[in-house]
């Protein structure tokens, strides 16, 4: 770690379990910071030593409720003003991403909103993971390393050794993720259409293609309230699959998302920490991506190129 540039590591309260285990895998300390709360709900930010002229990384998702995102942005403004040199967020989790354009009249577009705020705060540069929406990366005038969880689920699902494998998406938009996974594999492909009677709830699912024999991975960006992903299990078996697991980088898991997994037809739920587990399951799985994002902090500064990693399994989805 000599080699290094000045730099310092510090966490959100929500993503602390997170930024303990990227900083043990930097062998390096997390910075001591102190947020302090009002009777009224306001909260203060300040850092407890010195971070001047230092390249700071602050590790934050910024998953529901808002404030680890207001969160997020006093620890940008405190660091802003206690001269670090560099201020890099590290958001494992980029909240309000489903919103990434204008779907019908008069709505905002929340990710374009969370851009300009994390920018006019003051960050240098983006560090986050499987953006429900890849353009999102446009929204933002500074440099983006947008990370894959392939990196970890890929040798995950090869070490498990299943015969007569598929490859699955629980809907038509996840086509391109799991096409990438199926060429890598060298394995079939199979897609659902979903017709969704309105937000988190499916009506009607179909399946394209043959998961009669197979054992199926299905694959999602992030699991809310499991709907789709449990319906998609559930058909699948009924169509003749030997098993169906499921593979996704986030696990936002509002209810009644647990309870659905375990009534469901799933054999296992494999999840990131890139949102800390509500609830715990027999049927959910945890694969940590702490070490990636890691390595991308280290890469960055070292000012090496992190396309180059053996992580970037798939350069893109």
């Amino acid at each position: 770690m000599n080699n290094l540039s000045p730099f310092k590591v510090f966490s959100g309260t929500k993503s602390r379990y997170m930024a303990e285990k990227v900083c043990q895998s930097l062998g390096c300390k997390l910075g001591e910071m102190k947020i302090q709360y009002f009777a009224d709900g306001e909260f203060a930010v300040s850092f407890e030593e010195s971070i001047r002229g230092c390249e700071v990384y602050l590790i934050q998702s910024t998953f529901p409720n808002a404030d680890n995102l207001m969160e997020l942005l006093m620890m940008i403004d405190a660091a802003k003003r206690a001269s670090a040199r560099k201020i890099i967020p590290v958001i494992p989790y980029f909240g309000w991403a489903r919103q990434d354009r204008k779907d019908k009249p008069r709505v905002s577009i929340g990710a374009k909103l969370v851009a300009d705020l994390l920018t006019v705060a003051g960050i240098d540069r983006l560090v986050t993971m499987d953006l429900h929406a890849e353009q999102i990366q446009g929204f933002f005038d500074v440099p983006v390393d947008h990370l894959y969880s392939s990196s970890v689920f890929l040798p995950y699902i090869q070490s498990m050794n299943l015969k007569d494998l598929v490859i699955a998406s629980p809907d038509v938009g996840g086509s391109k993720r799991a096409s990438a996974y199926a060429k890598y594999l060298n394995v079939d492909l199979v897609l659902c259409h979903k017709h969704r009677a309105k937000a988190n709830e499916v009506s009607e699912m179909k399946i394209i293609g043959d998961v009669e024999g197979k054992n199926v991975i299905l694959l999602d960006d992030m699991v809310d309230t499991a709907g789709t992903i449990t319906k998609a299990a559930d058909l699948m078996i009924e169509n003749g699959a030997l098993s169906v697991s499921a593979f996704a980088s986030h696990g936002v898991m509002s209810d009644p998302a647990t309870e659905r997994i375990n009534n469901s037809k799933l054999t296992a739920m494999y999840l990131t920490d890139s949102i800390p587990l509500r609830k715990q399951s027999d049927k959910i799985k945890i694969i940590s991506v702490a070490d990636m994002i890691a390595d991308c902090i280290r890469k960055v500064n070292q000012n090496e190129p992190i396309s180059d990693s053996p992580w970037y399994l798939i350069k893109s989805h």
